[in-house]
């Protein structure tokens, strides 16, 4: 559940007849060794955490595992949220969504804000831009498309999100 699986074959024609498993490549995400003490940090502070993906549900909930969030975790597969009244309720009980696509992430971003909730949202690629323009606050790392650091608020040069606490506190500081 925690890796993606690529299956290698050949086959007699370009019909895929007679496949013939070579073998398995296992890719598995590595984890930040900063990433469990930043999520907590931001648990402690209150900041409630959402992970949205377009991987499989299964896969996203074990790399959150992995990566330290150990309690009760909801998540869900956002095919099945076929209205923005099921985002709106998704919003608030799940944790981890998967299978999203580039305008349910926006749409998420959109239904958090409308409960309430001011978001930070980090994203890499091209399938990040448009909710991280939609975003409270739009984070992205140094690698990540270039249209996705002309749209955010905020690029890690070094790729430590643990430098995210000191961006929480000062925009608390900010805001007092």
């Amino acid at each position: 559940k925690e890796y993606r699986v690529i299956c290698v074959c050949e086959a007699d024609n370009a019909k895929l007849e007679n496949v013939h498993v070579l073998g398995f490549v296992l890719l598995r995400d590595k984890i930040r060794p900063e990433a469990p003490a930043t999520l907590n940090y931001f648990k402690e502070q209150g900041v409630t955490i959402k992970i949205i993906s377009g991987d499989n549900p299964n896969t996203v909930l074990n790399i959150v595992k992995r990566a330290g969030m150990k309690e009760d975790i909801e998540m869900v597969d956002a095919t099945t949220l076929k209205t923005d009244e099921d985002i709106m309720n998704a919003v608030e009980r799940y944790t981890v969504f998967g299978r999203v696509t580039p305008e349910q992430k926006k749409e998420i971003v959109i239904a958090l804000q409308n409960h309430g909730h001011t978001v930070a949202m980090t994203g890499d690629g091209v399938n990040d831009v448009i909710a991280l323009k939609e975003a409270d606050c739009s984070i992205t790392l140094p690698d990540a498309t270039d249209s996705a650091k002309q749209v955010s608020q905020i690029v890690l040069l070094n790729s430590d999100f643990s430098i995210l606490k000191d961006v929480l506190m000062e925009g608390r500081r900010v805001v007092n």
